[in-house]
């Protein structure tokens, strides 16, 4: 059984996304971070730096954190997702979303969207960097049919829900023909929608 640590942010639904996928059996612990649950000494046992999600594998006797770490970890017990004679490109791609797609579009949040008319520095800055990634994307994408070549993998399951806050983004997805075709095959797959509302409150994927 593999509990998940989980609220619905992109980062929580990679790893619920991947479960569903993978068609584990799983338990979800909802951590209420507008009440502060993620800091709690129980919590901060198994995520040293109190983010979420954190899974603990109980069959194993293992807890992760760090999405990327998780992903990578299921992938290799699923066996799937995470082709071995691609892992090199897998890993780009992944380490792409870790390091820039999530950090960046994670701050183009934080002023676009709940602060906004705090910083005009820090909203175009960051609604320019938004911008960039689709553009990037979309470039991408007009090559390969997924982020890591032919195939579906964990780097476009880490990556999809970022894209799902679109209409926080309000960059156009529509405008990036090749990054919307790859964002709606995505979205289309049971374990992606079941993954997306794995606490079952009704919340659904955003069209484009």
């Amino acid at each position: 059984m593999i509990e998940l640590f989980y609220s619905s942010t992109p980062n929580g639904r990679k790893i619920s996304i991947m479960l569903e996928e993978l068609k584990f059996d799983y338990k979800v612990t909802e951590i209420n971070l507008s009440e502060g649950e993620q800091f709690k000494p129980e919590f901060r046992k198994i995520s040293p730096l109190s983010k979420i999600p954190v899974i603990t594998d109980h069959k194993n006797k293992v807890s992760i954190f760090q999405s990327g770490a998780i992903l990578i970890y299921l992938a290799e017990l699923g066996g799937k997702f995470y082709e071995e004679n691609n892992r090199i490109l897998i890993n780009q791609w992944l380490m792409t979303q870790m390091g820039d797609i999530g950090p960046m579009l994670g701050q183009h949040h934080q002023f676009h969207h709940y602060n906004p008319g705090k910083s005009k520095f820090g909203e175009e800055r960051y609604f320019n960097i938004a911008k960039r990634i689709y553009k990037d994307l979309d470039e991408h994408l007009s090559k390969y049919d997924f982020l890591a070549g032919k195939k579906y993998s964990i780097a476009d399951i880490a990556t999809f829900p970022w894209i799902a806050r679109h209409n926080w983004h309000d960059v156009g997805l529509e405008n990036f023909i090749n990054l919307s075709r790859w964002y709606k095959i995505i979205s289309k797959r049971d374990a992606v929608i079941k993954g997306y509302d794995c606490l079952n409150k009704g919340e659904k994927i955003p069209e484009i």
